[in-house]
């Protein structure tokens, strides 16, 4: 073959398939371009591409957020925030080459001291910085918020109920205009609770400005105001996205912009260990939370991490435990009351340890219908959320504008709700054996006192007139079997439910724990008092035993929510049914749909590579799936034809492929990446022959670190690189910096197995070798799109991946 040009074994075109590589967007694959690829990469150009046959005329449990989409979306853009963007795979695997082989050789053991050190120093770093980050956020708003419900107890305590309503919707106006406004201008990645994309991150996915530090701005400062907003939403997603945008920051192995650069950071400069310390920081953000060190550990294993080991374990647990400790200093410093309306709150947010749980049959009985109920309403939340969030993107795609305009109606109705519902329930005469100031004047308590006379109050204020964190603490309080009237929490209940489904999706950080578990733990308090003549449990108990029922229910993690609700309320005698209940709770909701992070990640179109193979994979091999034509270097190629590939491609990887003369017959050498390739060609080190050389030139020019990814900056492109004529006729070396070790499979391998292998190793190319002999060394490339099932269906209309999946969710 002439090796002036990217030669491309291509293998016989199936009918139904694409004639390019589906990957070009993604920049993981080696296929050619399709003709539709916009040169500036803008999604309109994207959105106004059809190609027939792709995703958007299935039902919509696999139908992405965005309109008009009948592409294979999940491999070019997906739905970060609000926000439309192009998304890439990470590089988690260790590319051996000539240069890493080289700097393990020459790394001494100081050296791999200090890289250890300055790990433990990170995670270290991110424990403290969340944890201050976390108690910086529960102090905000429990000061704005409790200023704002002062004032407006103050004016209705003069009569003054219109003004008061005007001062508590007005000020709620401010704070979400003001939570949107940032959220839509500066970081739109913020909007939502983040977790999905984090857990997409951390399963390979990558796309801008998900980790960013706009993003990490606007989430503290969003969630801080969207809470005191009133808003039916926590703090404790966003927690979580915001300790994963500390870790990215803090892993982003120096800053050459600022100045912050040091030869120890340069280890950091991969993946592989932002990774790791993102991990620890979605931990690190659950503790934070929380206030359940053991609980985020538990979280970051069951839910957010795809790849988990030993010393993961060990360092996720050291950041939690550092959280722990600033949150405790920090918290019995405010006990002098230096920080304003802060409280007297401890470490345990809602201490329920004083209830002795002592149980029945009967209870037993109760507490299995709570699960029931827990999996029905769980299931049922997930449905409506998927299509509450499918209209706001319809709304959302319209522009910053239109996101501030639905977040200000969201208020509004939220403000007339949590304000003007109370007015329906009677004032309940304060009992005479109470533990507490009634009705409570001046800060928070089971008896408010809203419209009432002295001496009476007002059970549906306590709920509604409060933080969404003292709404959880009076329906966990015991002894309080009499103090709710059924009506009030059946209003409640209904309210939140649905409030809840319409605030997610809003331009502001919103977390769903915080709705989930005021919902559930309505419900359990009404179970408890229907039930109250065969259960001896406390209401508040039932209270308890409702939260974690619907949030087994929504989010189907059953191991972290366990503890961490035992770690919220001090309260381990409750373990065997909390895990009773969890159960019960999500084997219901499972026959439903997914969980809802699972659901929301499958929503905006990440291409998430799931721990287990779909069974229609079972019918395919991996040769079934790769799309040609494939782009090939030879190991010493010429210049122009890299550029020209490089120009017309956004592909990641290239096969190098060694041929006559250089080799008696064609041979796989390996893989070389993109950034490796514009790093060589940078330097210009080029030869006016075709010759192999040994590579020295390389190794002594160039170190292993400046091949290393760079951070959330911009790293090179091929178009500021600029070369002349006769620089386009020359060749270069490409063995030094190809990966002489890439993952190969053969293409008659099942696919299922192979998908398996991908996400397993945490792959960005799988490469596809022919089974015979006599034919090129290279079959194709799999990358993680080729195992969504849009792409396998695009390839195959007959096979209906959705019947096979809708058996296996079944089974």
């Amino acid at each position: 073959m002439d090796g002036d040009s990217p030669r491309p074994p291509r293998r016989p075109e199936r009918e139904g398939s694409y004639n390019y590589d589906i990957e070009s967007m993604d920049g993981s694959g080696a296929g050619g371009v399709p003709p539709w690829r916009p040169q500036n990469g803008s999604s309109e150009a994207l959105l106004r591409y059809d190609d027939g046959g792709g995703a958007g005329d299935r039902g919509s449990t696999y139908e992405p957020l965005l309109r008009k989409r009948t592409m294979n979306t999940t491999s070019q853009i997906a739905i970060v925030g609000a926000n439309v963007c192009p998304i890439e795979s990470l590089d988690y695997e260790v590319v051996e080459n000539d240069l890493f082989k080289q700097d393990w050789r020459s790394r001494k053991k100081k050296q791999i001291f200090q890289y250890v050190v300055l790990k433990w120093s990170l995670v270290l770093l991110i424990g403290l910085l969340t944890g201050v980050v976390g108690f910086f956020n529960n102090l905000a708003v429990e000061n704005i918020a409790g200023l704002k419900l002062l004032r407006t107890s103050d004016l209705m305590l003069e009569g003054r109920y219109i003004k008061a309503f005007f001062v508590y919707g007005g000020c709620n106006l401010v704070l979400a205009a003001s939570a949107a406004a940032i959220c839509a201008y500066i970081a739109p990645a913020a909007a939502g609770s983040g977790i999905p994309e984090v857990k997409a991150y951390l399963n390979g996915v990558d796309a801008y400005s998900i980790l960013a530090p706009s993003t990490l701005f606007v989430k503290i400062f969003g969630s801080i105001l969207g809470v005191s907003a009133g808003f039916v939403l926590g703090k404790e997603g966003p927690m979580v996205h915001t300790g994963a945008c500390i870790a990215n920051l803090l892993g982003q192995g120096g800053s050459r912009k600022y100045h912050l650069t040091c030869n120890w950071l340069r280890y950091f400069k991969n993946d592989r260990d932002r990774r790791d310390l993102i991990t620890c920081g979605s931990a690190a953000g659950v503790a934070a939370a929380f206030r359940a060190p053991v609980g985020g550990v538990l979280f970051a294993l069951e839910e957010a991490a795809s790849w988990w080991r030993s010393a993961l374990l060990w360092r996720t647990f050291f950041t939690t435990a550092v959280v722990a400790v600033v949150l405790r200093g920090l918290i019995e410093f405010c006990r002098s009351g230096k920080c304003g309306l802060f409280g007297q709150g401890g470490l345990i947010m809602f201490d329920l340890s004083s209830t002795v749980a002592t149980y029945s049959t009967p209870d037993l009985i109760v507490i299995i219908v709570l699960g029931i109920i827990g999996g029905i309403f769980g299931g049922l939340f997930n449905f409506l959320l998927d299509k509450i969030l499918r209209v706001y993107s319809i709304i959302n795609e319209r522009g910053a504008p239109f996101k501030i305009l639905l977040t200000i109606t969201i208020s509004v109705i939220t403000s007339m709700c949590s304000y003007g519902l109370p007015w329906l329930a009677a004032c309940t005469r304060c009992p005479v054996d109470a533990a507490e100031q009634c009705p409570t004047v001046g800060r928070s308590g089971n008896y408010k006192n809203f419209q009432c006379p002295p001496g009476y109050y007002n059970d549906l204020a306590s709920l509604f007139f409060n933080t969404n964190d003292d709404a959880i603490r009076n329906l966990f309080s015991n002894g309080t079997a009499t103090e709710f009237r059924m009506s009030s929490l059946f209003i409640f209940f209904t309210a939140i439910y649905c409030l809840g489904l319409v605030t997610y999706g809003v331009a502001v950080p919103s977390g769903l724990f915080i709705p989930v578990i005021l919902a559930g733990a309505t419900y359990g308090r009404i179970v408890g008092t229907l039930l109250g003549s065969i259960s001896d449990l406390d209401p508040g108990l039932f209270a308890l035993l409702g939260a974690a029922s619907f949030l087994g229910g929504t989010m189907r993690m059953t191991v972290s929510v366990c503890v961490i609700l035992l770690e919220l309320t001090n309260d381990l005698p409750m373990l065997p049914l909390v895990m009773l209940v969890l159960l019960i709770s999500k084997t219901i909701a499972d026959n439903f749909n997914k969980g809802v992070y699972d659901q929301i990640v499958v929503m905006k179109g990440l291409p998430f590579m799931e721990a287990h193979a779909e069974p229609y994979m079972r019918h395919l091999v991996a040769g079934d799936v790769v799309s040609g034509p494939l782009i090939t270097f030879s190991g010493v190629e010429k210049v122009g034809n890299i550029v020209h590939a490089l120009r017309i491609t956004g592909h990641n990887g290239f096969p190098v492929v060694d041929e006559p003369p250089i080799t008696e017959t064609p041979e796989l050498v390996g893989l070389v990446t993109r950034s490796h390739l514009l790093v060589l060609l940078n330097s210009k080190n080029f030869m006016k022959g075709r010759v192999k050389t040994s590579g020295s030139f390389v190794l002594r020019r160039f170190g292993a670190f400046d091949f290393a990814k760079p951070g959330s900056g911009k790293g090179l492109k091929i178009e500021d690189l600029d070369f002349t004529d006769e620089e386009m006729d020359m060749y270069v070396d490409l063995h030094p910096i190809t990966n002489t070790s890439p993952y190969t499979v053969v293409e008659t391998m099942s696919l299922a197995k192979a998908a398996i292998l991908f996400r397993e190793l945490g792959l960005r190319h799988l490469l596809v070798v022919p089974k015979a002999p006599d034919r090129p060394p290279i079959v194709g490339i799999l990358t993680r799109h080729d195992f969504m099932p849009e792409h396998i269906h695009s390839l195959f209309p007959n096979l209906n991946p959705h019947k096979y999946h809708s058996a296996s969710m079944a089974g």
